[in-house]
């Protein structure tokens, strides 16, 4: 029914020279794109930008580094006056607590002996009257008047 087609084997040697052609010319011409593209990347003048950043102090004068120095001298000052402080503070703290307890010890020294006097029938001395201070002009009197204190050693009793 159909004819089969006969092939001479002249157009099959024409045709695998043109393949050949083609896969030549295709692999030149990837070798021209390559070789293009890296002498456009290497073979271009290249220019550089650089910005040097070279910091130099500012110029001061003798008086603004006096001033810088004596602020720094000022704050060194204040640091040691306050460690100062904080350290009389704690000893004040301190003393006020022995003072306080020797004074709770003379109470109870002066609650005993007037007790023992009293089971010994021996009478308290008045207190001798204390010399009033001389008044000073445009003062009343009333701001020194203080109450006599009962007890040997000027302890005041009135606390249990």
């Amino acid at each position: 029914m159909w004819a089969r087609p006969v092939i001479s084997d002249k157009g099959d040697e024409q045709m695998q020279t043109k393949k050949r052609l083609i896969v030549v010319a295709a692999g030149l011409a990837c070798c021209v794109v390559v070789l293009s593209i890296s002498a456009s990347i290497e073979g271009g003048e290249k220019t550089y930008e650089i910005r040097p950043e070279i910091w130099t102090p500012e110029y001061r004068t003798d008086a603004a580094r006096a001033i810088d120095a004596y602020e720094s001298l000022m704050h060194r000052y204040m640091d040691v006056t306050e460690n100062n402080l904080i350290s009389v503070g704690a000893d004040v703290h301190t003393l006020t607590k022995k003072l306080d307890d020797i004074d709770a010890k003379l109470t109870l020294i002066s609650v005993r002996i007037a007790r023992i006097e009293t089971a010994l029938g021996i009478k308290q001395p008045k207190p001798a009257e204390q010399p009033r201070p001389k008044q000073s002009r445009g003062s009343t009197g009333k701001e020194s008047a203080q109450p006599a204190r009962n007890s040997l050693f000027g302890a005041d009793t009135s606390q249990p």
